[in-house]
């Protein structure tokens, strides 16, 4: 997907706030920004400058005083920060991983209505649905149960969206549920990763062979993050008159696609654990609704993207060891 030139000349001298700017997504959001002519702030737990046309500003977004301050005078906020965790330790450190995850997304919402903000885009998750094969936007039920218990501060958000409009008839807050997220600046911590980082910090530190649970038929929907960085951006210019929209790669992979995939770019050796848990068979996004109300494309092939993360993680080893996670620092 390439954005319009029209619409990237429409942020050029805008004050813009991008929470979690220097994560999976933000930072793919604040290098197409910065390079409109943007009056761009990043703000993170991170000592990270990744782009030299941003201001980098490390604050805690549970503080409401600071998310006040941060929004004053700002025309657009891009709330894409968030508490990055596996389900693992999500499920073991509920409180830890829920209550500030509430926190930061109360404060934010509600001082950009205070300042009002002229536009926000509010990142969620797929984790918010309830479990189903195919995720639909027109399908879901706020009565339903969400597939894991992270995902209802998602949901509690969207509700505060929700809310804004039914009682100060506010249509700027627009919201996407992005898939799963793969890509540079990834969270790369062995002990709290995710499916696709997880796999190549294991290939990284020679795991030989590499034993993938399950039987690599479970399905999923891997979207590269510059891809959701765009889609986000497109959100914020357009809204998300019907509440929101699904954000993923159009394309169901599955598990044993994914390790064929990774072992044409990467030398290594990987087996099939048949007697360990594969978890849900099918979990892909309908993201029909996206191409048509914002004009989401997402252009990036799963080679193609998994050689670019590959490339930058050999580069950057390291660099997940210099982030912090406010999760991870209150357990």
């Amino acid at each position: 997907m390439v954005i319009s030139k029209d619409i990237l000349e429409s942020f050029n001298k805008k004050d813009i706030l991008v929470t979690g700017g220097t994560g999976l997504i933000g930072r793919q959001v604040a290098d197409i920004l910065a390079d409109t002519g943007a009056h761009l702030k990043i703000v993170s737990l991170d000592s990270l400058r990744l782009n030299k046309k941003a201001e980098y500003i490390i604050g805690d977004l549970t503080s409401f005083d600071l998310c006040k301050k941060l929004t004053e005078d700002m025309d657009f906020v891009f709330h894409i920060a968030g508490i990055g965790a596996s389900v693992k330790a999500a499920k073991e450190k509920a409180a830890s991983h829920f209550v500030p995850m509430l926190m930061m997304n109360s404060n934010v919402l509600e001082a950009c209505r205070l300042n009002k903000v002229k536009k926000i885009v509010y990142t969620s998750s797929v984790g918010a649905y309830a479990p189903a094969e195919i995720f639909k936007e027109s399908e879901y039920r706020i009565d339903s149960n969400p597939m894991d218990f992270a995902g209802w501060a998602k949901r509690m958000a969207e509700a505060q969206i929700f809310a804004y409009g039914e009682e100060h008839g506010l249509d700027n807050f627009a919201i996407v549920r992005p898939s799963n997220v793969y890509g540079p600046g990834d969270n790369f911590d062995p002990a709290n990763s995710l499916v696709i980082p997880s796999l190549l910090y294991r290939i990284l530190h020679k795991e030989q062979p590499l034993v993938v649970w399950g039987n690599g038929s479970a399905i999923r929907d891997f979207v590269y993050s510059r891809d959701v960085a765009e889609g986000i951006i497109q959100a914020l210019y357009y809204g998300t008159p019907s509440g929101f929209v699904n954000l993923g790669s159009g394309k169901p992979i599955s598990i044993k696609e994914l390790m064929e995939t990774l072992a044409s770019i990467i030398d290594f050796k990987y087996i099939f654990d048949a007697s360990m848990p594969t978890g849900a068979n099918k979990r892909i996004m309908d993201i029909s609704l996206a191409e048509k109300s914002i004009n989401y494309r997402p252009k990036t092939t799963l080679k193609e993207g998994l050689k670019k993360t590959w490339e930058w993680f050999i580069q950057n080893p390291k660099e997940y060891k210099n982030k912090k996670s406010y999760f991870v620092a209150k357990i």
